[in-house]
């Protein structure tokens, strides 16, 4: 699920799931639970050719309600956790971060992007965002934010750098590499005015999730989503 190991006192953690590291309940789940047990910079990433694709879309259509629900809480607890953790965070993108994958990107301090493409589809696809992403998504991509929802495109690598949906482009072969020398550095501010200075600057995105209304979770249990769902799936060749 994920693969955690150690890299200079850069804790470097490999999202492990699937040919496109789908978001599901489990790997969700995971996340939160591993960097509560951690007290270093991290640095994430995906194994293979992508960084997150998004969501399990093959679940939320086959495994019901009472799912949706438990997955959409985790989600949105995993969400939180990268984006509240005290230390540095750097996204190296690895390949294709889509829609909740991109997400998980926008969440870290720093974002660096060798290969693939990125955006946020869930419009197009036809779900809703849950509140603690799109507080995210404004807080890392302030003014691009707006577009970026609603049109839902996907983009390349050195287009998302010129946009400022992420921080560096560098080779496949030298992303780790520069991942894991950025958290470093970050790391070099005292742990507790990292802490303390990230924390005020999360402070707006963070009141705004305080009280989370349940509107995203009536969207995504509705049959027209699971069918609209269906018919996306079918079109990727998936059903």
């Amino acid at each position: 699920m994920i693969n955690v190991h150690d890299v200079g006192g850069v804790a470097v953690l490999e999202l492990d799931q699937d040919a496109v590291n789908a978001l599901d309940l489990e790997l969700v789940e995971s996340i939160t639970s591993t960097l509560a047990g951690l007290n270093e910079p991290v640095v994430l990433t995906g194994r293979g050719r992508a960084f997150s694709a998004g969501v399990d879309l093959r679940r939320i259509v086959d495994d019901g309600d009472e799912y949706i629900e438990r997955f959409l809480h985790a989600l949105g607890r995993a969400f939180h956790t990268v984006f509240s953790y005290p230390h540095p965070t750097v996204a190296a993108v690895n390949g294709h971060a889509i829609a909740g994958g991109f997400v998980l990107a926008l969440a870290c301090d720093y974002r660096l992007m060798s290969a693939g493409t990125i955006g946020l589809t869930e419009l197009p696809v036809g779900v809703a965002f849950p509140r603690v992403a799109l507080e995210i998504v404004r807080h890392a991509l302030g003014p691009l934010a707006t577009k970026t929802v609603l049109f839902g495109d996907t983009v390349g690598r050195d287009e998302a750098l010129r946009l400022g949906m992420v921080d560096e482009v560098v080779a496949p072969h030298e992303l780790l590499e520069h991942a894991t020398a950025a958290a470093a550095k970050l790391a070099r501010t005292p742990a507790t005015l990292y802490a303390r200075t990230k924390q005020d600057l999360h402070a707006p995105a963070l009141s705004a999730v305080a009280n989370e209304p349940e509107g995203a979770l009536a969207v995504w249990t509705a049959p027209e989503t699971k069918a609209r769902l269906k018919e996306f799936l079918a079109s990727l060749g998936r059903s």
